[in-house]
């Protein structure tokens, strides 16, 4: 792709399970492809999880199949444990999200177990993927949550985030992703625990998820930049947050995360005008639910020329 940055759309997962309302099928598919053609290129559609444990995913099998039908779409899914790969691997999904918090306290509240299960049971996905033909592999994808603070404890030792990225690297993981999950996060902070984990996975891809809890987010977004990230979550509208992490408030809002990145000269492959259009498919079945988003407030700048008419900005 010709883009400099990377951004991955994690509503129809991290928003949606905040929601009581069952967003519809159809609709979840309507907002997938109508984002894809607006040229986000990897979309995070649902979570393997039980749907007695959050029903708004009780159609994960079919949002994945359908999904995965629209052409140069990267369809990644949330997996809690070994169960939600097995569901993945069986789908054919193209990325499998690993959760699993930096702080103790989250992690047994999140997903019921001390950190050392978790990074055993990340062991046996890659197992399990490995043992795939080459063709169908999926990326698997180490996610460290509460990796820049915790609700219930607070700061979180950046050589705690540090050692857990090398765990993940050393079972097998093709990606990190490190998560700010109840938005403690500010600047210097990113630099420190970014630069760390940088050093410490070497060529592994690493990506970050910022939440706008404390209105830090895309400055966080700016120091990681500045560190060398190039893939970013974001949700559409700014929904989100984490049921289980108390405070914990939305996502960044992607609309003016692809704006900031744009009018920074950095290519997305996004058209703005074509992802602001998509909030009117999220509004018309969440039609309580606060839509954030300076950029659908504001609108583009008079006479604003985007980051992929490089020469034309020259001019």
């Amino acid at each position: 792709m010709n883009v400099d940055v990377i951004v991955r759309e994690v509503g129809l997962r991290d928003g949606l399970q905040m929601e009581s309302t069952f967003f519809p099928t159809g609709q979840k598919l309507a907002w997938i492809a109508a984002e894809a053609a607006a040229g986000v290129s990897e979309i995070e559609v649902t979570s393997y999880v039980p749907p007695k444990l959050i029903p708004q995913f009780i159609d994960a099998e079919e949002v994945t199949r359908r999904s995965m039908e629209i052409a140069g779409l990267t369809v990644a899914a949330l997996i809690p444990n070994s169960k939600g790969a097995e569901r993945g691997l069986a789908l054919g999904v193209h990325k499998l999200n690993f959760v699993m918090s930096v702080s103790r306290t989250h992690n047994l509240k999140n997903v019921r177990r001390e950190r050392e299960e978790s990074m055993a049971d990340f062991r046996r996905i890659v197992e399990l993927r490995n043992a795939m033909p080459e063709s169908r592999r999926p990326v698997v994808v180490g996610g460290l949550s509460t990796a820049l603070g915790c609700s219930f404890e607070g700061r979180i030792p950046v050589d705690d985030v540090r050692r857990y990225a090398a765990q993940y690297v050393e079972a097998g993981a093709d990606e990190i992703s490190v998560a700010d999950t109840v938005g403690y996060g500010d600047p210097a902070l990113v630099r420190k625990v970014f630069t760390a984990v940088l050093a410490e996975v070497g060529r592994i891809p690493v990506a970050a998820h910022f939440h706008d809890t404390r209105a830090t987010g895309l400055a966080n977004v700016a120091a990681a930049l500045d560190c060398g990230v190039r893939r970013f979550d974001a949700s559409l509208a700014g929904l989100g947050g984490c049921p289980f992490a108390p405070g914990a408030t939305g996502n960044i809002v992607m609309d003016d995360l692809c704006f900031m990145l744009d009018s920074m000269g950095l290519k997305t492959g996004v058209d703005l005008a074509r992802l602001l259009a998509v909030r009117d498919i999220v509004r018309g079945s969440l039609p309580d639910a606060p839509l954030h988003g300076a950029l659908a407030r504001a609108g583009l700048p008079k006479n604003y020329i985007p980051a992929s008419q490089a020469e034309r900005r020259v001019a």
